[in-house]
């Protein structure tokens, strides 16, 4: 990223965090297609019967970045840029537990067999792989880490080593160890 950009993305980051609306927009709009990504892989994870779909989880990212009235500073090493992506795929994986829980609520007013609609795999697997991903964070925070950035974002092994200032070969230890651990718990043999 050229210095300009930087500069640019910075002053954005520092209206948003004041609660200006206008750079909300500007950083989405500069950020689109690499949230369009996030948002793709994120719904990848999702059963084929949701109602969303990637544009719309943008869509529903961006109405909640515009409550958001401040936002962490970043450090420095870290950037500007990889604390909004980092800020916009937690919201996004947020926004998709908070609307399977939705359906699945409404599923269980009106009596609908969760079969019927798909659900077996989707509000109480969301909850379930949020409860598994926090015992897996108390085990030590790294591990969920890695989880959500490999799983949930997408990412590499390098990407991944890059976002966490550690060496691939550690995020391939974490990686390994999370597997099993999470194959173990679900009563599954681990992939190799």
């Amino acid at each position: 990223m050229n210095a300009e950009v930087s500069l640019e993305i910075r002053s954005l980051m520092s209206r948003f965090r004041s609660g200006d609306q206008k750079a909300v927009d500007a950083l989405v709009a500069h950020f689109y297609p690499e949230l369009r990504r996030l948002a793709a892989a994120r719904m990848r994870m999702e059963r084929h019967e949701h109602t969303w779909t990637p544009t719309v989880l943008v869509n529903e990212l961006y109405l909640e970045l515009v409550k958001i009235r401040a936002l962490r500073a970043a450090d420095e090493d870290a950037g500007e840029q990889e604390a909004f992506l980092k800020l916009a795929g937690f919201i996004m994986r947020r926004l998709l537990i908070h609307h399977s829980r939705l359906l699945y609520r409404k599923a269980q007013k009106v009596g609908v067999n969760d079969a019927g609609l798909g659900l077996d795999s989707g509000a109480e697997t969301l909850v379930e792989v949020e409860d598994l991903l926090e015992r897996l964070r108390k085990l030590d925070p790294r591990l969920r880490t890695v989880v959500e950035l490999r799983v949930f974002e997408g990412k590499t092994a390098d990407e991944t080593a890059a976002a966490m200032a550690c060496s691939a070969r550690t995020v391939h230890k974490y990686w390994s160890f999370a597997r099993r651990w999470l194959a173990s718990e679900l009563g599954e043999c681990p992939a190799q």
